[in-house]
């Protein structure tokens, strides 16, 4: 597609927020004129969601890709979802998450094939399935961690920085982004 903004997916910890590492790339990437895609909840997803909306004149828009409550007619958003820096919402019908993050009704798969490159954070089980995910369907992914044992069973192929610049120098190669 001509002229689209390319879209950076974050995978991490609903749980925690690992600011020290969210704030500082969500302004980034805000800069870059990129869209920001995340599950849309709490944690990471929060934390980079904020930083990246809080810049001002930013071109790209944070993006959320919501869970619904299981057996729910409405199709409402889970409990928590959307987090308040979220523009535009997706709603959709999967309620999977956890431990069966890589199954068919997981709106994991959405988060994963709708994003040009996957950043994973610290995280569970979730974020591991959106991990697998990417590399089943060849996303570009990189694993932003300190320690490998921030993501327990992360695959020993998925590359791992512990940088923001690091991070960044994987955006830019992947996303053909100068400077």
């Amino acid at each position: 597609m001509k002229n689209r903004l390319p879209i950076v997916g974050i995978m991490g910890s609903g749980d925690t927020e690992w600011s020290e590492r969210t704030t500082d790339l969500g302004r980034w990437l805000a800069g870059e004129g990129v869209h920001l895609l995340t599950g849309g909840g709490s944690g990471v997803m929060t934390s980079i969601s904020r930083a990246f909306f809080e810049v001002p004149d930013r071109k790209g828009s944070v993006i959320g890709v919501l869970p619904c409550q299981a057996d729910d007619p409405f199709c409402r958003p889970k409990k928590g979802y959307p987090n308040p820096w979220v523009e535009i919402p997706i709603a959709t019908h999967l309620s999977l998450s956890g431990n069966q993050g890589a199954e068919l009704f997981s709106r994991n798969h959405i988060n994963i094939l709708s994003s040009d490159i996957i950043i994973a954070f610290p995280g569970g089980a979730g974020t591991l399935s959106e991990v697998m995910l990417a590399e089943k369907y060849t996303r570009p992914l990189v694993a932003y961690l300190h320690d490998r044992s921030e993501l327990p069973g992360l695959p020993p192929t998925v590359p791992m920085v512990n940088t923001l610049e690091g991070v960044q120098e994987f955006v830019k190669k992947n996303l053909l982004i100068e400077g």
